[in-house]
């Protein structure tokens, strides 16, 4: 496949929580520590192709983060930006507005979906089930 691709590592979580330790952006908010249970937790490698217009890209991420949520049964979903699966890296803040767009369509379907702290790199708590679906690797 080309690099062209948005890729998502999904996980189920029992727990997931996230400590944010290294400002990597300047322009940031300043973020706090949270803490989860029972949530998808979607890894996302934004590529600058993603935010172009025409990508299907951010209604691809909505789809398959609802259909994992299903799966489980649950209603929380967690956006964590995650620049290591590609070289190639959108803009900052072209990625986080999509982000944010994905976020805003998965709460008006009634999802509880919120981001990781945004710009920095997070110490993480990663609890999941041994389970085929537990962790889904996605390219769209």
């Amino acid at each position: 496949m080309d690099g062209d691709l948005m890729r998502v590592l999904f996980w189920y979580c029992d727990k997931f929580a996230w400590k944010p330790t290294i400002k990597t952006l300047e322009n940031v908010q300043n973020s706090e520590p949270e803490e989860h249970e029972k949530a998808v937790v979607a890894f996302i490698h934004v590529e600058p192709k993603d935010v172009e217009n025409g990508s299907s890209s951010e209604t691809k991420l909505v789809k398959n983060a609802k259909w994992l949520a299903r799966k489980w049964d649950v209603k929380k979903i967690l956006l964590h930006s995650f620049t290591h699966l590609a070289e190639e890296k959108a803009d900052p803040d072209k990625a986080k507005h999509l982000l944010d767009q994905v976020q805003d369509r998965l709460v008006k379907a009634e999802y509880e979906a919120s981001q990781t702290a945004y710009g920095y790199f997070n110490d993480l708590v990663i609890e999941a089930k041994g389970h085929p679906l537990a962790r889904i690797f996605k390219e769209f």
